[in-house]
C-alpha cells in the first residue's frame, strides 16, 4: 500500500526539518548525557532518573522516525505558483461569517500542518473542503455537527 502524501507549505517543511535536526543533533546528545549520568549513580534497577532518561530517549527516537517518514512522503506546495483566483492549499483566506457577522481568516494547509490555535485549517476539514477551489465573492455552505455555516469569501492571498 502506498504511503499517504503529506502536503506541506514551505514554512511547514522548514519547521519539520528544523525539529528533526534539533532532535538528531541536540536532543540525542542531551539524552545520552542524562543516561550516562544516571548510570554513574549505580544500581540501575531502582534508578528513576535512568528509567526516565530511557523513556525520553525512546520518545525522541519515535519522533525522529515519525518526522523522517513524514518528510520522505512530503509534497511541498510552491506558494509562488498558487493561483490566487481560487482557493488552494497555501492560501490565506479572509471570509465573512454570515450568521455571526464577523470576518475571519484561515490559512489553508495540509492536514499535517493544521493547527486551529494558529488559524491553520486542513484541506481535509469541513471548512477546508468547502473552501477549496472557490473564488472571491462566492458564498460557501459548510456542513458541521451544529448545522450549516455560511461564509462569504472576501479575499485570497499568499501566506
Amino acid at each position: 500500500m502506498a504511503e499517504k502524501k503529506h502536503i506541506l507549505t514551505y514554512a511547514g517543511l522548514k519547521q519539520y526539518e528544523d525539529e528533526l535536526q534539533d532532535l538528531k543533533v541536540n536532543r540525542r546528545r542531551e539524552i545520552a548525557q542524562k543516561i550516562k549520568e544516571a548510570r554513574e549513580q549505580g544500581d540501575l534497577s531502582e534508578n528513576a532518573e535512568y528509567d526516565a532518561a530511557k523513556d525520553e530517549q525512546r520518545d525522541i527516537e519515535l519522533r525522529i522516525e515519525e518526522l523522517e517518514k513524514l518528510l520522505k512522503n512530503a509534497e511541498v506546495v510552491v506558494e509562488d505558483e498558487i493561483d490566487l483566483d481560487k482557493i488552494n492549499i497555501g492560501c490565506l483566506v479572509r471570509v465573512y461569517d454570515m450568521e455571526y457577522e464577523e470576518e475571519m481568516e484561515f490559512n489553508l494547509v495540509g492536514s499535517t500542518e493544521a493547527n486551529s490555535l494558529q488559524n491553520k485549517i486542513s484541506n481535509e476539514s469541513p471548512v477546508g473542503r468547502a473552501l477549496i477551489g472557490r473564488k472571491v465573492g462566492e458564498i460557501v455552505d459548510v456542513e458541521t455537527l451544529d448545522g450549516i455555516i455560511q461564509y462569504k469569501i472576501l479575499e485570497i492571498q499568499r501566506v
